[in-house]
């Protein structure tokens, strides 16, 4: 046999000396006294008083973050590569650095002339944007391992959006990708230097997976006319390019098929070689170059005429020009925006994942800040939009990359192929460079994560399905927009429309949980605890008020205890995971009060914090319900209501009962409980007194 003891407890010291009143009327059989814990309630005018400042606990956290920096941390913050430089470990660190270097440096130079092909711009175009701003990214960026360069999402973007605005042959079509890497490069700071990336999270992973997913299929398929032998109709739909590929059916060459084939096969054999067996991991960054030779070889030695090559690239080091024709400027203000998400998504991701894996830390704003500068320098020397590649990046960590002394050696090797490999350049295939893309996008047709989805999240594989869908069949911008739109609803739909769960107290134990959740806890009659999981504001408020109200009538179906009531006196509102409530939300509530007051209905509130506190405060909110109304413990207010539901289980109450001469029980038990406040009996916590409730099991 074992004996449960229970205490109530009030909201404030003065609440405490109630339940020491032992008066003659109906309260006198549950007047017993309770052990309080007492709940401290801020006072407006001590809130009205805080600086402006102590408002904003972001600015405050900075502005002593910024007190408290030492000269090399603000050397760091502008250059971020003086954090690894001043503590690089030469005899560890060194060779280590060279070989990533030197192994991401050859993948990278035919992949740029591949990636530059894919984007609609000559070879050497990606040649650039894989020098200058390589070099920038060292020494601005806070990643040690993030390889950035061309990369064929963004360059699949830039083809889309240039295309509609000019033929590819044309001048302009450079110079606008140019000023593209220029505005994508000034938008990337701007949001580093206000710490606006959050804003991106927004967009649900599962949109990202299923936009990579389709634009690697049209990726896929832009490529296929260099294996084909004859040209496609340039679009970023599913449907133009299938019918354009059929069409042309009758002009099919075997040729750059074939070779387009073995070099492809040859790609994906050493890329899963060099994934699965770390012994031969030296052979995923080495594909490329064993495509771009074996391609150049054979047209050396057999000069097919019906294989397309990639022509005269100039030799020598790009030359300082500023970008021109701003006047295009608004109509690539959407792609610009466009591939910055994609930086952030991507590059951001893979950045802070490669950080968290080699034991430093990196601040996202800061890498977008990075990327940025490195986009804006890149546009001064011809490059296009460069940011994180995927690919590059796994294989510079893999081959061991420690620092960004990686990133210079990189930058060395595109700087040296410049200079003196560019007429060896002339005879590769072009099927060898589609053969370089296609071997890459095929790993962002992301059909694991559509299983995986499918398996744990119904709604987010529809989000990945709808991404999908819409950009393969509607293009790019569309299938974005749609995406965010969608992914943009969910979340408001899940903030207007909270979980928000009746609890019931765990047998043998002073806890309430969720009785849909723990199907053994019980509630008591005349009583129903509510708890809100989520932030209360003008969007869900009227969706909370349809719940509570739900609640007053609905049977739960769980264990009942205590008094046998008919009807409901007491809403208890569980407020831990409310972090803050609006003006909107605070006269709902007032209004809500008075609906339930006209019924005899009593509002007790459960441990909001502070902010919430002060708020409601600030309204009167607290007087309104009565300070008496506002408990620690969600055990402290059942405890209380439940003195008052034995008191009023045999005075039954009837409309019409209440006027100002004869008010009824109901309000003669809050007038009494708002007189108890002025004693003081039970503030010392007299270990005399019994326990309010006993329970034998």
């Amino acid at each position: 046999m074992s004996m449960e003891i229970n205490y109530a407890s009030s909201s404030s010291p003065d609440l405490s000396s109630s339940v020491a009143h032992h008066s003659s009327n109906s309260m006198s059989a549950a007047g017993r006294p309770v052990k309080v814990i007492p709940l401290q309630h801020p006072t407006v005018a001590a809130s009205s008083s805080v600086s402006p400042v102590m408002t904003f606990p972001t600015v405050l956290r900075w502005r002593s973050k910024l007190e408290s920096m030492t000269a090399n941390e603000w050397i760091e913050l502008f250059i971020p590569c003086y954090r690894w430089m001043r503590t690089y470990k030469w005899r560890e660190y060194l060779q280590l650095d060279l070989m990533a270097g030197i192994t991401v440096g050859i993948m990278l130079v035919p992949q740029s002339m591949s990636y530059a092909k894919l984007a609609g711009l000559h070879p050497i175009y990606g040649l650039y944007s894989g020098f200058v701003p390589v070099f920038v990214y060292a020494i601005f960026g806070s990643s040690r391992q993030l390889a950035i360069g061309p990369v064929a999402l963004v360059s699949l973007l830039v083809s889309n959006v240039l295309s509609k605005i000019v033929d590819s042959s044309d001048e302009l079509y450079s110079e606008l990708a140019i000023l593209l890497a220029l505005m994508v490069g000034i938008l990337e700071c701007i949001m580093g230097l206000l710490r606006l990336g959050w804003l991106i999270r927004f967009i649900s992973h599962s949109v990202i997976s299923g936009f990579t997913t389709a634009s690697a299929i049209v990726i896929a398929l832009s490529e296929a006319k260099y294996f084909l032998g004859y040209d496609l109709v340039r679009s970023s739909k599913i449907i133009p390019l299938v019918k354009s590929i059929i069409s042309g059916a009758d002009k099919f060459s075997w040729p750059p098929f074939v070779m387009g084939s073995i070099m492809l096969v040859i790609l994906l054999v050493m890329k899963h070689l060099g994934k699965s067996r770390k012994s031969l991991r030296v052979l995923r960054a080495a594909g490329p170059l064993t495509a771009v030779v074996l391609g150049t070889t054979i047209v050396k030695i057999f000069h097919p005429s019906s294989i397309s090559l990639v022509g005269d690239i100039p030799q020598g080091l790009p030359k300082f020009s500023i970008p021109k024709e701003f006047g295009y400027m608004m109509s690539l203000i959407p792609t610009a925006l466009l591939i910055t998400g994609v930086a952030i998504l991507e590059s951001v991701g893979i950045a802070k994942a490669l950080a968290a894996k080699n034991g430093y830390e990196l601040d996202s704003n800061q890498e977008l800040f990075g990327l940025g500068v490195a986009n804006i320098c890149g546009s001064f020397f011809s490059a296009y939009p460069t940011t994180g590649s995927f690919s590059r990046s796994a294989v510079n960590h893999e081959s061991g990359a420690k620092t960004g002394l990686s990133g210079f050696v990189m930058g060395i090797i595109m700087g040296g192929s410049l200079l003196f490999l560019t007429p060896l350049f002339e005879s590769i295939p072009q099927c060898g460079l589609a053969a370089i893309v296609i071997s890459a996008v095929i790993g962002l047709v992301d059909y694991d994560e559509a299983i995986f989805l499918w398996r744990v999240d119904k709604k987010d594989f529809t989000l990945w399905t709808i991404t999908c869908i819409t950009t393969l069949f509607f293009g790019i911008e569309i299938g974005v927009l749609v995406g965010v739109g969608v992914s943009l609803a969910f979340v408001i739909h899940e903030s207007a429309n909270p979980h928000v769960a009746v609890l019931g107290r765990l047998p043998g134990t002073t806890i309430y949980r969720n009785i849909q959740q723990y199907p053994e806890a019980y509630t008591y009659n005349g009583i129903v605890i509510v708890r809100i999981d989520s932030p209360i504001y003008f969007a869900n408020i009227s969706y909370i008020k349809d719940r509570l109200r739900e609640f007053e009538f609905q049977v739960d179906g769980s264990t009942k205890r205590g008094p046998e009531v008919e009807r409901l006196y007491f809403v208890i509102l569980e407020m831990a995971p409310v972090t803050y409530i609006d003006s909107s939300a605070v006269q709902a509530l007032k209004d809500l009060h008075q609906e339930y007051k006209s019924r005899q209905i009593q509002i007790a509130i459960s441990n909001p914090n502070r902010e919430v506190l002060l708020t409601l405060a600030r309204s009167d909110m607290i007087n309104l319900i009565g300070k008496e109304w506002y408990f620690v413990r969600v055990h402290d207010a059942v405890q209380v209501c439940l003195r008052h539901v034995e008191s009023l289980k045999d005075t039954p109450w009837s409309a019409g009962q209440e006027s100002k001469d004869n008010p009824s029980l109901f309000q003669r038990l809050l007038e009494q409980r708002a007189e108890e406040f002025s004693t003081a009996e039970l503030e010392s916590g007299n270990p005399q007194l019994k326990p309010l409730l006993s329970r034998r099991s």
